[in-house]
């Protein structure tokens, strides 16, 4: 087999990877969703809440299961599975439009697709090349999660007005189902002996920074060591980088779940299913984007700057009260949010190595379905009880200033010769 044909065996794998994601981003789109069953079927914004952050956890909770089996059975299997229940999970949501049935359909079965499909793709793909090439790689194929919103939620709407509710459901369960199966397809691990593209790792230069050695040095050196599950848990690290996960993933998930409310109640706009494709522009583009920076200075030091970004963010949020004012405070939301998609799987595979890389993100990916189950649900309650989000925003900015901080003290594990 020539070389450009192995090459293309390690692309088909990222551009397989990318489409899955494209599919299961749908959980992006669901304030479309969340604003119509308000509108038309009288739900509160709590009620509304509940099946988005059920999906969260269930999705969370099913990511480790998931990587046991990606990391003894390859992705195929994880992927069918996943194309087969966000199809039957969906049917159910729209069959009952209640909020036990969008809970069982959206939230549980769903998001347990969801689980067992996200798992699969990224470590996949990260293992047909080099670790420099990692962040890089890895905002590539999560970018599909976040971009999904883009074109997931002009069609729902249009879905939900030209064809109802359930009809919407039903149609994009079926698109999802498909799409995923087929690209299972085409989803490889690479064979054994593969040499890992992207050549030698890039010399450092004289004038390249103190801090960005010291990231580069600390953050590889780990990689030479493979820990077992039980080895990652016993680590200060690994909870440092939970709770870090946790904390930065619930206030990126707010918003998301709450952006088309967001727009009609600070803004007065009725176009919210705008700014859920523009939050998920910048989720994409935060993957990569951030995921680039992070192969030149550290996922440490990246880290730190998104945390301190997101968190000015979040404390001028009750002040956007313009288009224009929240068309920025979105993107930057999904542009520091999207990040962390593509920093802690590559933080947990550089410190803790690619052996038993499902399952150890898995566990480390715990943390975002807790942000996600506490975060939106006490948005909803908030709103539902005082008619604004500034409680919610001021608390989202304080957690992100402690996840900063315990970053910026957190240092690589020492590697067990």
């Amino acid at each position: 087999m020539t070389q450009t044909q192995d090459k293309s065996r390690a692309w088909i794998a990222v551009i397989s990877g990318t489409i899955v994601n494209l599919c299961l981003g749908a959980l992006y789109a669901w304030s479309v969703f969340s604003v119509e069953l308000q509108n038309q079927l009288g739900l509160t914004a709590t009620q509304t809440s509940l099946p988005y952050s059920v999906a969260i956890i269930l999705f969370a909770l099913f990511m480790v299961p998931a990587g046991i089996m990606l990391d003894r059975l390859g992705p195929r299997l994880l992927l069918v599975i996943s194309g087969a229940l966000i199809g039957i999970g969906f049917i159910v949501a729209g069959m009952t439009l209640s909020v036990v049935g969008l809970v069982i359909g959206f939230g549980i079965i769903a998001g347990a697709a969801m689980g067992f499909g996200y798992a699969a793709p990224t470590p996949t793909a990260a293992k047909w090349f080099q670790p420099h090439k990692r962040g890089t790689i890895t905002g590539i194929v999560v970018s599909g999660y976040g971009l999904a919103a883009v074109y997931v939620s002009p069609l729902a709407n249009y879905l939900i007005h030209n064809f109802g509710i359930a009809n919407a459901f039903y149609y994009l369960g079926a698109f999802f189902t498909v799409l995923i199966i087929l690209s299972a397809l085409a989803m490889k691990l690479p064979p054994e002996g593969w040499i890992s593209l992207g050549g030698e790792p890039p010399k450092k230069s004289n004038t390249d920074s103190v801090e960005s050695e010291i990231a580069s040095t600390s953050e590889t050196a780990a990689y030479k060591k493979e820990f077992k599950p039980g080895e990652m848990m016993k680590t200060i690290q690994f909870w440092s980088l939970w709770i870090m996960y946790a904390f930065s993933a619930s206030a990126g998930l707010i918003i998301i779940g709450h952006v088309a409310k967001i727009a009609q109640i600070q803004g007065g706009l009725q176009t919210g299913f705008l700014f859920v494709a523009l939050l998920a522009i910048g989720n994409a583009g935060g993957r990569i984007i951030f995921g680039i920076i992070s192969d030149k200075i550290g996922h440490s030091n990246t880290l730190i700057l998104v945390f301190v970004l997101q968190a000015v963010n979040m404390f001028a949020f009750a002040t956007y009260t313009t288009s224009m004012m929240l068309i920025v405070g979105v993107i930057i939301t999904g542009a520091t949010y999207g990040s962390l998609l593509t920093l802690f799987p590559a933080a947990t595979w550089d410190w803790y190595g690619l052996k038993n890389a499902g399952t150890n993100y898995g566990l480390i990916f715990t943390a975002w379905g807790v942000g996600g189950l506490v975060g939106p649900i006490m948005a909803g309650r908030v709103i539902d009880a005082t008619g604004g989000y500034g409680i919610v925003y001021i608390s989202s900015a304080v957690l992100l200033l402690i996840a900063a901080g315990l970053c910026l003290i957190t240092k690589a594990p020492k590697v067990r010769v």
